[in-house]
């Protein structure tokens, strides 16, 4: 909320509850597991429309953000509700992958949402967002659109009365606030233990059993069949098999995911009883042990009874915010921490090593699903004794109302000596859900690839890995076409006579494409089978071609290998289907992106000076180098312009990147060079540009330094728009930033005025002008990058007064030497360097 002084701090903490209580609302009110609000980013009133996320409820932070902020014009559902000012809503997934494929990928999991707009008289003030259990393909819209239409003109009403009508002053300029949302019920008994003779079937169970299942102590037989019907009526006879296996000395390697009589979820973990010692059971042919076992709720915080202190595996709980509510003995043994170290902390900062990617998919997918997920996890370090000597971990979590439970499995518990690797979810061949979900959300990275070239390696480390891939080719239409774009993992050679196939071939890479279906073959033979006659690239192995087709056009086809044969699911060719429409939109988009970029390198090579204007009392020397992230030609420049019996030195930076920006900066440098030929000083230089600039309205605006020097006498009158201050090197002595006041940028107030500075330019010193490009880092204050360049300035001057062969187009290269040679460089880069000689 804008404002100053403690108005503003009241008013912000009033805007905050009441964004708090929307969020929740909205939660008990839909049903949801998550709900949010997003504002309008703070920010000048020239700068692009963002949405911020302002209150977050049912989610903790970290794992939310990707979507802090994000631009109107994106193509997600909360954009499209501000924008169009009308409700979105996406009753299952199905809806979402079809409508948002960039909102499903960072998101891949069965929800549903909702996104309706929050009236404010003139538009949408903003937007409330509830996540919830996904409905069936063919549900019914996920809650009453009308409620949360309701609750969402309440919170528009109370936003206008709280900022007294003033629409630009409701935004959000800080990261969001994290809501705990209300308990839906309280904490009942969460741990029943038991015992099971093998030899009389008979079971002993203490009270909280009963409570767990539904039962009176009456009502329990106690037997093993007794306690199987109890548990999952359903599937008894997991059970039953589970406790003769664990008897025989082979435990589930995880906790069994189970249902109690009355459908609630419950969780199952056994092992050989320590005192049990070995009672003969002919029935068995020989010893077997007696069994331990528990019973536990995922969905209740009350484990801290002591219980749960004597299960072998790891227990620990988190709140819908990611704190650390409850840790057994054994989690915090397997986490190397005291328990009080582990508890009201954040698995961020408690478990580094059980977050980031892919963990956080998982723990989102928890948390927005009804599900369980289960993945394996490894402790950086590798074993050691102070941390039980475990490093490696069968992680699964069963979401609840208000909690997530996790369980920790060593992995010298997943597989028993001398025998098979035991059943269990957490360890089960093949993906699981999460694992078949996990090449959307990695294809998210997709957003950021610009080029062909970054397509392909985005899929090459993302989505290939998560398959379990080995191969992979990308082929482009082009004139009726397909051509080779990127090949990985293939033998030397074996792709090339298929690059640059007509359509008409019968390939499965064109056919795939001229069908719009996808092709899977689960062996070489299968493939061989289909297409007699194809050159195969190996004897083993299966094979997944895939349409790449952008908004119903045609872009190319993916192949995807793997080393042995393997079975397509349906839910994992139905993300495959969904992934290569990413990856032929990625791919659009880097065609686009490549065409531009070689119109803007065109126009920046042709507008950019071949040489500069000579005199024989001046030497000049200028560099520019291109950005090499997103679009890489801005709108840097520079030039030298004979001006009278002296020169005029100017540097210039349009704001933006691209055919436009590369147009702009050639216009305002036909414009500077015509002001300076005519001999004007630097601030009409200046102001005649910005009056051009705003009459041309481009919607653009620039920096500019402009001077002028008299190579007799050393006189240097200078003018800034906007732009950083030129550094002055005197000869033997230190460079430093000349102190020049300036004026706005150009093309934003034509009646704004540029003082001159005037200064004398001793022989042999050197001036040196350049753009933020060499100056500015990410995450560093520009003055520290100017003060870099000073120093390096200092070292080549050094070196250029030794006489030691350094020329000042040396300088020149030395100045721009880290920028060259940088991995990436997000922005331009020009220089401009005078040196006065002694004889001229």
């Amino acid at each position: 909320m804008a404002g100053s002084g403690e108005r503003a701090v009241r008013t912000r903490a009033r805007l905050a509850a009441l964004l708090a209580d929307a969020s929740t609302a909205a939660l008990r009110s839909a049903g949801g597991r998550v709900a949010g609000v997003y504002l309008r980013a703070d920010g000048p009133s020239d700068a692009p429309d963002f949405l911020r996320l302002a209150a977050l409820a049912g989610l903790p932070g970290p794992l939310f953000r990707p979507w802090w902020r994000v631009h109107v014009d994106r193509p997600f559902p909360v954009c499209d509700a501000y924008r169009l000012g009308l409700p979105v809503v996406l009753p299952n997934a199905t809806e979402a992958v079809r409508r948002y494929p960039q909102f499903a990928a960072g998101l891949p999991f069965p929800f549903a949402s909702v996104h309706m707009p929050v009236p404010g008289g003139g538009g949408p003030l903003g937007v409330l967002a509830v996540l919830r259990p996904s409905a069936g393909d063919d549900g019914d819209e996920p809650l009453d659109r009308e409620l949360l239409a309701r609750l969402a003109e309440g919170l528009g009403t109370e936003l206008l009365a709280l900022a007294d009508g003033d629409r630009g002053a409701i935004v959000w300029d800080g990261e969001p606030q994290c809501v705990r949302p209300p308990a839906t019920r309280p904490p009942q008994a969460a741990v029943g233990r038991f015992t099971w003779d093998p030899g009389t079937h008979a079971v002993r169970a203490d009270d909280r059993l009963h409570t767990l299942l539904g039962l009176a102590a009456g009502d329990f037989a106690g037997t093993d069949t007794a306690l199987a019907e109890a548990l999952a009526p359903a599937e008894a006879y997991r059970v039953l098999a589970a406790l003769r296996e664990t008897a025989a000395g082979k435990p589930p390697g995880a906790p069994l995911s189970l249902r109690a009589a009355d459908g609630a979820s419950r969780l199952l973990d056994l092992w050989p009883a320590a005192d049990g010692g070995a009672l003969p059971s002919p029935a068995d042919g020989g010893g077997v042990a007696r069994v331990g076992g528990v019973v536990f709720d995922p969905g209740r915080a009350a484990l801290a009874d002591g219980a749960a202190d004597q299960l072998p595996q790891g227990v620990f709980c988190l709140d819908r915010l990611g704190t650390i509510v409850y840790a057994n003995a054994a989690a915090a043994r397997f986490a190397g921490r005291a328990r009080e170290a582990l508890l009201g902390r954040t698995l961020w900062d408690a478990l580094p090593w059980l977050t980031g990617p892919p963990y956080d998919d998982h723990l989102r997918g928890a948390l927005l699903s009804p599900e369980p997920v289960h993945f394996h996890v490894r402790r950086p370090g590798g074993p050691d004794g102070a941390h039980g000597g475990y490093d490696g971990f069968a992680v699964s979590v069963y979401p609840g109302d208000d909690l997530l439970t996790c369980t920790l499995v060593p992995a010298s518990r997943m597989e028993a000596p001398g025998g098979p690797r035991p059943p269990g979810p957490a360890v089960a061949a093949g993906p699981s859900m999460a694992a078949a979900y996990r090449p959307i959300a990695l294809a998210i990275a997709l957003t950021d690839a610009v080029t062909a070239q970054q397509v392909s390696a985005v899929v090459m480390q993302e989505l290939l890995p998560a398959f379990g891939g080995r191969r992979l080719a990308i082929y482009l239409l082009q004139e009726r076409h397909l051509h080779l774009a990127w090949e990985s993992g293939f033998p030397p050679g074996f792709l090339e006579p298929f690059d640059g196939v007509a359509l008409d071939a019968r390939i499965p890479a064109v056919e795939t494409l001229a069908t719009g279906r996808p092709l899977f073959f689960e062996s070489m033979r299968q493939l061989a089978e289909t297409y007699p006659g194809l050159p195969l690239d190996a004897e083993e192995g299966s094979r997944a071609f895939l349409p790449l087709i952008a908004s119903g056009r045609p872009v190319g086809s993916c192949v995807l290998g793997f080393d042995g044969p393997r079975g397509f699911g349906a839910e994992e060719r139905t993300v495959l289907t969904a992934l290569a429409g990413l990856i032929a939109h990625a791919m659009e988009r880097a065609r686009r992106y490549d065409s531009e970029a070689a119109l803007a390198r065109g126009l920046q090579q042709a507008l950019l000076p071949s040489r500069l204007s000579a005199h024989p009392g001046v030497e000049t020397a200028g560099r520019y180098l291109p950005g090499t992230e997103g679009l890489d030609v801005g709108g840097d420049w520079y030039d030298v312009v004979e001006s009278g019996d002296g020169l005029a030195l100017v540097i210039g930076d349009v704001q933006g990147h691209g055919v436009q920006a590369a147009a702009t900066m050639g216009q305002l440098r036909s414009a500077v060079r015509a002001f300076a030929l005519g001999d004007r000083p630097p601030d009409e230089v200046l102001s005649g540009t910005n009056h051009l600039l705003i009459g041309l309205d481009p919607g653009q605006f620039a920096s500019c330094c402009c001077l002028r020097l008299d190579p007799a006498t050393g006189l240097t009158r200078i003018a800034r728009a906007g732009h950083p201050p030129p550094l002055l090197l005197a000869p033997g002595g230190r460079a430093r930033p000349l102190d020049i006041p300036g004026g706005v940028v150009l093309g934003v107030d034509p009646g704004a005025r540029y003082p001159v500075t005037e200064l004398i330019l001793e022989p042999d010193a050197i001036l040196a002008l350049y753009t933020d490009g060499l100056v500015e880092r990410a995450g560093a204050d520009i003055d520290d990058g100017i003060a870099d360049l000073r120093r390096a300035l200092d070292r080549a001057g050094a070196a250029a007064g030794r006489r030691d062969g350094l020329t000042l187009s040396g300088v020149a290269d030395r100045l721009t030497a880290a920028a060259r040679h940088a991995d990436a460089r997000p922005d331009d880069v020009a220089l401009l360097l005078a040196r006065r000689l002694r004889h001229g």
